[in-house]
């Protein structure tokens, strides 16, 4: 018998020194289990060996492993309780043919494996009917027990090791990858593989705030403080790890801060079914991948908020090159929507002044052509309002005001004042459909370029105001006779004809005589209206000097010229009050005929007096005074 239990104990230390590679120090605990559960086979000539490993953090045995000549397994439980266990085998330590077993006679032997007291699991054996077997002595599979204790323990202990090892292999890898990318999705991707690969049972979940919800391909969820998220809250807000375990859905979860040096940017929750407690190991392991995670993900937002104010202060950069390079109100406009629209993708983009009344909004050019529309008004109205009461930029997430039947709600609005010199001159309006569009990021930054182009706007118009002085008559509001003569000299280069009204208000002194001299003004003030009236955007209407007016139509022919002066000779007798007639003299170039600026207006000066001193309230031509004379 000494010599049968020598052989055996020889046989499964044999086994486990073939499976264990001290070269590459691998030891597949799986396979040691099984080797030694056919040495128990042959040996006893039984028709099947399993055995249970114990478990203690789960307080219960899970199969570990078994051999068998007719196939059990589907028979076989892949765990039994720990009272179960306790309450068939009692205080025995061996148990066969009894009527209650761990696993209701379906097997016949029990024998419990123990290493310095420390409970390991048991061996099962079925088919106990030789004459030889019931023979053994009680003894013999105590001491078989002892020595498989022994050897199953450091089998355990070295597989644990190597398991380890290879666990802390992982994590260098995936350290390697987090500091060697920026890549926020790659960085969150790669703490979801490594947990896979490391516990495939587990089940996980990156709990982040709402804006890294655009990670659509990972198992991600919002942050948010409710009843059912306490633990991870705490988690995030504490900075350690916490645990929440359900005796009722028989699972453990584990939530670990992804902690950087500067914060907290979210919580990995680890989810581990049919388990009460993690295992130091898990926690230790779980920690560390999770700290080494929010470094990286610090460094990985570190370098994207540096990306984001690099290209921030080169938006503001750009902007304000442009702003200084005197650029007239309407391109910069259109620059300033362009920029607002690419940078920022909104939809709408408006720019707006106060006018002098500080009662009508009026659009700029080169506003979105949304704004152009009446359906714009309900927004413009309401913001105009808004920013005169709160003297302040708006930046609303859901706008919900009521609008005009069958129009696009714009719900994300960000309006910024325009003030200089601590005067309002107007506001910015961007807009977007969809709701919480815009972050607080781009309203800072939007109120920061804003404020940049607020000075150049107002400089433009003032610019844009001294030209149109420079260029007008104060009184009658048409142009100067200096913005005429440098039109009429470029059309003489630039087209191919062109046609010059001079015009004379008949008897003007007597209207001063009569009615006083602020009478005459507003006399003038009408024929220059009707001028307006009666010529094209592109021709020019000029004060010539005293109760002396101009026209010069570009491009027009003599005909077409003097049947514009015949109507307005027409329309002033009808309309000005006090009654008054004018007197006109027409000149007339083209491409053809050698002709100069200086002559085109001797020209139609000697017409005008033609037309005066023949009757007045006329039209004569160039060609009607070559025929007088």
């Amino acid at each position: 018998m000494v010599t049968f239990k020598k052989d055996i104990i020889m046989r499964i230390k044999d086994c486990f020194l073939d499976l264990v590679d001290m070269e590459l120090g691998l030891l597949s605990f799986e396979t040691f289990v099984k080797e030694t559960l056919l040495i128990f086979q042959e040996t006893f000539h039984v028709e099947t060996v399993v055995f249970y490993t114990y478990q203690e953090w789960k307080q219960q045995f899970d199969l570990a492993g078994y051999v068998s000549k007719k196939g059990m397994r589907d028979s076989l439980p892949t765990y039994i309780r720990l009272n179960d266990y306790e309450n068939s085998m009692g205080d025995h330590t061996i148990l066969r043919k009894a009527t209650q077993t761990p696993l209701n006679g379906q097997l016949d032997l029990f024998i419990e494996i123990k290493y310095k007291s420390e409970r390991l699991g048991f061996v099962a054996i079925k088919d106990v009917n030789l004459p030889q077997m019931d023979q053994i002595d009680i003894n013999l599979l105590s001491d078989l027990a002892t020595e498989y204790g022994v050897l199953l323990s450091k089998a355990q202990n070295l597989a644990g090791i190597i398991n380890e090892k290879g666990k802390y292999k992982q994590l260098f890898r995936v350290t390697e990858k987090f500091h060697s990318s920026m890549n926020m999705d790659a960085l969150l991707g790669e703490i979801i593989l490594t947990l896979q690969e490391v516990y495939p049972a587990f089940s996980y979940f990156l709990l982040l705030s709402h804006d890294n919800h655009n990670h659509i391909d990972l198992p991600i969820k919002d942050l948010e403080y409710d009843s059912e998220n306490i633990a991870a809250m705490q988690a995030y807000v504490t900075g350690t790890i916490q645990f929440e375990d359900s005796l009722i859905g028989h699972r453990s979860i584990l939530y670990a801060p992804l902690k950087g040096k500067q914060g907290v940017y979210g919580v990995l929750q680890v989810i581990a079914p049919n388990t009460l407690l993690f295992s130091e190991s898990e926690i230790e392991f779980i920690t560390l991948l999770a700290i080494t995670a929010g470094s990286a993900l610090e460094n990985a937002q570190l370098y994207e908020q540096s990306k984001k104010i690099i290209s921030d202060l080169q938006l503001i950069n750009e902007t304000s090159h442009c702003l200084n390079s005197n650029l007239r109100l309407s391109e910069i406009i259109n620059y300033m929507s362009g920029q607002i629209k690419r940078s920022f993708e909104a939809e709408e983009v408006g720019f707006f002044i106060h006018t002098s009344e500080q009662e009508m909004t009026k659009v700029l050019p080169g506003s979105t052509d949304f704004f152009q529309t009446k359906q714009s008004r309900p927004y413009i109205e309401y913001i105009k309002n808004k920013i005169d009461k709160e003297n302040d930029s708006l930046f609303i997430g859901d706008l919900n005001i009521p609008l005009i039947e069958n129009v696009s709600k714009y719900r994300s609005i960000v309006a910024i004042p325009m003030e200089q010199s601590e005067s309002l001159k107007g506001f910015a309006i961007v807009m977007h459909r969809q709701p919480y569009y815009f972050s607080f990021e781009t309203f800072k930054l939007l109120q920061s370029l804003i404020h940049h182009s607020t000075l150049a706007f107002t400089n433009s118009m003032l610019r844009e105001e001294l030209e149109k002085m420079i260029i007008t008559d104060h009184l009658t509001k048409l142009h100067s006779r200096n913005y005429l003569d440098e039109v009429i000299q470029r059309s003489m280069r630039e087209d191919t004809q062109g046609t010059f009204i001079l015009i004379d208000i008949d008897n003007f002194k007597v209207i001063n005589d009569t009615y006083g001299h602020q009478v005459g003004d507003e006399v003038l003030i009408q024929v220059a209206n009707l001028i307006r009236g009666n010529i094209r955007e592109k021709d020019v209407g000029a004060r010539w000097g005293g109760e002396e007016l101009a026209i010069y139509l570009p491009k027009v022919s003599l005909s077409t010229g003097t049947s514009i002066a015949e109507r307005l000779v027409e329309k002033v007798s009808e309309l000005s009050k006090p009654h008054v007639t004018i007197s006109c003299g027409i000149s007339y170039w083209n491409k053809e005929l050698l002709d100069t600026y200086k002559y085109l207006f001797k020209r139609a000066d000697e017409a005008l007096y033609l037309a005066k001193d023949t009757g007045k309230n006329k039209v004569v031509t160039q060609e009607d005074n070559m025929r007088v004379s």
